[in-house]
């Protein structure tokens, strides 16, 4: 899977619903902190229209789905126990939490947007806790855990690199390697923090912007601003939207969950990011049930178009970790692979992607072999095109080896 996506927030705002909602797996939830001592890891998927549609066929998918001509591409959900102030220090189980998100290549922070719930995670009245808050402390939490990173035999990597006149790009990437951070990430939030190119010349203050902005390079982000659906929650989410720096998508996770399990259970008809559901089995639901479902249908969906789990799931893959999705395929006449499956691939790969790269992606004999790509229209037509050509969200395409 192309990207790994970890949900993190402090105990008791959703995290674990919004994992159950998203991947549809049964996890434990409760309300008080770390219900969640270990990480789960599930698959969610991200919603895009499938090209089926435009060309008129019927997809084979193989790693993915189709319905209704969306296709529905997998990703990796890591749903990581709650933070609490200090964890970067080791308070709680602080450590081991952050140490979780290494392999996250964009965090979806889910936050309270009700506010009852306090710094620690604990239940109070809606309103009691300001959620811009939970924003600050968590970008607090993550820039130290950096920090403390780079400070770790601090002396000693600035020595080693004067010696042996290593570049302070190379030096800096190798110290944060465990986390995901490449050379790019590297030059940029050293440019952006204004750091000195020598590191003899860093001070703390330096060690700490610099954290700062790989954080922001390293690990972007979404909010999703869960409970919505409680009071207060309306007035909370526009100040939390003009105060921060991330995306913010109105989130109702136990709507979802709901919505997906009676979808699981063939009793109404309803798709993750749905504006909407048809009920199909009325008689097989209780008066308290189909009260639930009216009430999610008059305060979630028409209220704000969508549950939110899968928007947010979407912008934090496409907008955030700027991935597309591409279809490659070995006949460009049938839309098929070798077998004669129809569409049976989506990729997910960063924007930016050329075809060589594709190629390689799909297979090394292949990129090495690589001639040309031949990118399929939905109108017929076809555009053949060089080893640099970038590829872009939605493209079909036939890689050909000489």
């Amino acid at each position: 899977m192309g990207v790994h996506v970890g949900i993190v927030g402090k105990p008791n705002v959703g995290k674990s619903t919004f994992f159950a909602a998203a991947t549809l797996s049964s996890v434990e939830t409760a309300d008080y902190p770390f219900t969640t001592v270990d990480p789960n890891q599930g698959v969610a998927h991200v919603r895009t229209e499938c090209p089926c549609k435009a060309f008129g066929v019927k997809c084979q998918p193989r790693n993915s789905l189709c319905i209704d001509g969306n296709r529905f591409v997998p990703v990796e959900l890591i749903d990581v126990a709650g933070l609490v102030p200090g964890a970067h220090e080791g308070r709680g189980l602080g450590n081991k939490f952050l140490d979780d998100l290494r392999q996250a290549s964009v965090l979806i922070h889910v936050v309270d947007v009700s506010g009852s719930t306090d710094e620690e995670g604990r239940p109070c009245d809606p309103g009691t806790r300001e959620p811009t808050e939970d924003v600050k402390f968590l970008e607090r939490e993550l820039d130290e855990w950096i920090a403390d990173i780079l400070r770790r035999d601090w002396g000693r990597t600035v020595k080693r690199a004067s010696l042996e006149k290593i570049p302070t790009t190379e030096v800096l990437k190798e110290r944060l390697a465990g986390i995901g951070v490449s050379a790019p990430d590297v030059e940029s939030a050293m440019e952006r923090a204004e750091v000195p190119s020598d590191l003899t010349k860093w001070s703390d203050k330096d060690i700490r912007r610099f954290a700062r902005e790989v954080r922001r390079v390293n690990k972007p982000m979404v909010i999703a601003a869960n409970k919505i659906d409680v009071e207060r929650a309306e007035e909370n989410l526009k100040r939390l939207e003009e105060e921060v720096e991330y995306p913010v998508v109105p989130t109702c996770a136990e709507a979802e969950l709901a919505l997906r399990r009676a979808a699981d259970q063939g009793l109404i008809r309803y798709l993750p990011g749905d504006s909407d559901f048809e009920i199909l089995e009325e008689e097989k639901l209780s008066d308290e049930q189909l009260q639930a479902l009216e009430f999610i249908r008059e305060k979630v969906l028409k209220r704000w178009g969508s549950t939110g789990v899968q928007e947010a799931l979407n912008r934090a893959v496409f907008d955030v970790a700027r991935m597309i999705v591409v279809y490659p395929v070995e006949n460009e006449n049938r839309l098929s692979d070798s077998e004669g499956k129809v569409l049976p691939d989506a990729l997910l790969l960063p924007e930016g992607t050329t075809v060589r790269e594709l190629a390689y992606n799909i297979h090394t004999e292949i990129g090495e072999s690589f001639n040309r790509a031949i990118l399929v229209k939905p109108d017929g037509s076809r555009e053949v095109v060089g080893e640099d050509h970038e590829l872009e969200h939605g493209d079909v395409v036939k890689i050909q080896t000489s």
